[in-house]
């Protein structure tokens, strides 16, 4: 089986993707794939994997057999995209215009791994709220640079990627996986106990609470100078027609003040 998931790796066949051409969950393939004989899957799987591979059997001869080139790996890709469907039932619900073919595959497997997680029996709540956590941190992305750092550095311990791969500023990401690395070492080696970082953790608090009394302040002012705004220009709300004059109007109250 070493051979087949070293050949599924070349290929560039994930597992989210090999899970949707079998109709099987994501947790199945990888039981799938811990078994030591690929005679030992279901009949109807084995039948799947073959036509997907273009082979008549799966030992290890035939698979050391497979040469990967240019054209064996387009045409496993064709007929991975006809057996799978999840991205044409998604063109339902998203306008892929403007997207490339990867960009589309990576919405199709993350969608489809979400449903999959969402679905877990006995897991459902607690997968929702790392999800909903997933889903605020993503709306962050762009003004947190630490975000993308953070998924990098996971994506390399768990082994998806090269640990000396760098998509972001290499410097940035060079010294925080480092730090990063460090205190995960020092938390799972038990270093870190809950007794030591009370204050720590109250600090961590205090500061989130900071931000937010901050943001309230500020949404506070905004809203007190748009209502003076409105105010001043005889108007009752913001509108299409208004718009443009209410900030314009909201940009030389705040000139006032400065």
């Amino acid at each position: 089986m070493k051979k087949l998931n070293d050949l599924l790796q070349e290929l560039g066949v994930s597992k989210v993707r090999l899970a949707k051409y079998l109709g099987v969950s994501r947790q199945m393939v990888y039981n799938y794939l811990e078994l030591d004989s690929i005679s030992k899957w279901p009949k109807e799987k084995k039948i799947l994997l073959f036509k997907l591979l273009n082979i008549d059997d799966g030992d290890d001869d035939t698979i050391n057999n497979i040469k990967v080139t240019t054209d064996y790996l387009m045409e496993v890709e064709s007929r991975l995209n006809q057996g799978v469907k999840a991205t044409s039932d998604l063109e339902n619900y998203f306008d892929f215009n403007g997207l490339k073919k990867n960009e589309q595959t990576l919405i199709s497997d993350i969608t489809y791994l979400l449903k999959e997680k969402l679905t877990e029996e006995g897991k459902r709540e607690e997968n929702y709220y790392a999800f909903l956590y997933l889903y605020h941190i993503l709306q962050s992305i762009d003004n947190v640079p630490e975000i993308k750092y953070i998924f990098g550095y996971l994506s390399k311990t768990t082994g998806f990627i090269d640990p000396n791969e760098f998509k972001f500023n290499e410097d940035k990401q060079f010294i925080f996986e480092g730090i990063i690395h460090s205190a995960l070492t020092l938390y799972n080696n038990g270093g870190a106990s809950k007794s030591k970082l009370i204050d720590s953790h109250k600090r961590f608090v205090q500061e989130i609470e900071e931000k937010k009394e901050e943001k309230l302040s500020r949404t506070q002012q905004l809203n007190t100078i748009k209502v003076q705004a409105l105010k001043e220009l005889g108007y009752t709300e913001i509108n299409e027609d208004n718009a443009a004059e209410v900030f314009e109007k909201i940009a030389e109250i705040q000139s006032r003040k400065v």
